[in-house]
């Protein structure tokens, strides 16, 4: 039973991490990168639809992103899409080719990214922890209805908070080098 819940909170855990890095995979460091459109939805023919699935996204070169849109009719509903995304983003377009230069990121601005990625890191501990509570309650309640002992429950505890500390540690580093990545030239 104390497996089960240690499984369960690993998998949870391991799902926050992953939702993290997914969000800060959307933080603009000064290098392009086609994750960094993932978030675009593109109004296309009245239904919000997600810009991959209307272009083929590539990085040209480290300050480039290329878009390769397969129908020319949505060209100008991409541009309008990028331009009112909160990524500051200008996009030039040439047929079905749309190109969109990173402007490079002032000090200011990186140091605004930088409250915004320790935010969501945060989040991310906040997640883990809460995970933890619940596990942890789990384990209390199995003890309440005695089909665990006080000496399971106990170690059933300590693993849990092991786990936890792994994660928190998976969600340091993360953070370590997306400051890393943002303090780059």
């Amino acid at each position: 039973m104390i497996d089960e819940i240690e499984l369960d909170a690993s998998e949870r855990m391991e799902k926050s991490i992953n939702a993290l890095r997914s969000q800060m995979s959307k933080i603009r460091t000064g290098r392009a990168h086609p994750s960094l459109l993932d978030s675009i939805m593109v109004n296309y023919y009245g239904a919000d639809t997600p810009l991959k699935q209307l272009a083929n996204i590539i990085a040209e070169d480290s300050r480039t992103l290329a878009l390769s849109v397969f129908d020319k009719s949505s060209t100008q509903a991409i541009e309008k899409a990028i331009m009112q995304s909160d990524l500051g983003l200008n996009p030039m377009s040439a047929g079905t080719a749309i190109r969109i230069p990173m402007p490079p990121l002032t000090e200011e601005r990186r140091k605004d990214l930088i409250k915004v990625v320790r935010a969501e890191a945060e989040q991310g501990r906040v997640a883990i922890r809460n995970i933890r509570r619940d596990a942890n309650s789990d384990i209390k309640e199995l003890l309440k209805e005695k089909e665990i002992s006080e000496d399971e429950s106990r170690a059933g505890e300590e693993n849990i908070q092991t786990l936890t500390n792994e994660f928190i540690k998976k969600v340091d580093a993360m953070l370590a080098d997306k400051e890393k990545e943002l303090m780059e030239v």
